[in-house]
């Protein structure tokens, strides 16, 4: 195993999409919330992902979004697109146009639908296949519980093998570090980048498995970056105090606010105008929201003061 020099590394958090109280996208505060994340120490963004409430939002807006946050970091940062589908062939168009734009990176999940509807491995294998012939740029595999379909640490390994573009996995099923370890032990240099998801709920763990890459939520990528600064750097022991006083924090996010903390805090710091999800997804509870910011306040983020 070499990760020598991974193209990718270090802080890549997700940004959150940003509505006005009507429903409607919001790209003033979809900038600004770009330039905080970029400030506050982010390697690179990742995009439209689920903790962008990828979800609620049509094709248009998509394409929107990616023309106008891409055009707005003009360079300063990679961005990864996530570009997930469920058929192969859309989930191609999605990348290609990605590329185009400038994406560094697509982030993809295997083709799933609702709670039920997957595809067995012979699929799944084909169907990165075709995605990686029809692109230039690395392909992230997203290893998540939301998408309810086992990918064994071996047919990973396997994938980055065979695949030529598949280099990159976030790893966020259950024991994240083991699979983490397994998948560098079993893939080699073919795993480029072995990275941590989840809100980092698992990052001093998955650190010690050997990730080099951390995908969180966008409220506070200086928090991250500090734990990851200093593990980098081969001091252990700063990342773990570091990570054991940003972890309230974490946890908070990963436990109780979910995919809103990242738009909750940009808001109580002035960042975006609005903090709303988008219908029919409830607003955060208030009691949620104020243990949300007692968490943050003792943590002083940038977050709470950059608008400011």
């Amino acid at each position: 195993m070499s990760h020598l020099a991974p193209r990718y590394r270090g802080v890549f958090p997700v940004v959150p999409t940003t509505f006005n109280e009507l429903g409607q996208l919001d790209l003033a505060s979809q900038k600004r919330c770009v330039d905080f994340m970029i400030d506050a120490g982010s390697t690179g963004l990742c995009i439209l992902a689920n903790f962008s409430e990828q979800f609620v939002l049509s094709d248009e807006e998509r394409e929107t979004l990616t023309r106008t946050i891409l055009g707005h970091v003009a360079g300063r940062v990679p961005v990864i697109v996530t570009t997930t589908h469920f058929s192969t062939q859309v989930c191609i168009e999605r990348s290609r146009r990605a590329q185009a734009l400038g994406a560094a990176m697509v982030m993809v999940m295997p083709p799933y639908h609702g709670a039920t509807l997957r595809v067995g491995e012979p699929q799944i294998h084909e169907f990165f296949a075709r995605l990686s012939d029809a692109i230039r740029v690395p392909i992230m595999v997203q290893d998540a519980p939301v998408a309810g379909t086992p990918l064994p640490a071996a047919f990973l390994a396997r994938m980055a093998q065979e695949i030529e573009h598949v280099a990159y996995f976030k790893i966020e099923t259950a024991g994240a570090a083991s699979k983490l370890r397994e998948l560098i032990r079993l893939g080699g240099d073919a795993v480029e980048g072995p990275w941590d998801g989840e809100e980092a709920i698992t990052l001093l763990p998955d650190l010690d498995a050997g990730a080099t890459g951390a995908m969180t939520g966008g409220g506070y990528p200086d928090g991250i970056r500090q734990i990851m600064d200093a593990y980098t750097a081969e001091r252990r022991e700063d990342a773990a105090a570091l990570y054991e006083r940003w972890l309230p924090l974490i946890n908070y996010e990963n436990r109780q606010a979910g995919f809103l903390a990242a738009k909750a805090l940009m808001h109580e710091g002035g960042v975006i105008a609005c903090a709303a999800p988008r219908h029919p997804w409830p607003d955060l509870h208030p009691a949620v929201r104020a243990g949300l910011m007692q968490t943050a306040r003792r943590l002083d983020p940038l977050v709470l003061r950059w608008a400011r």
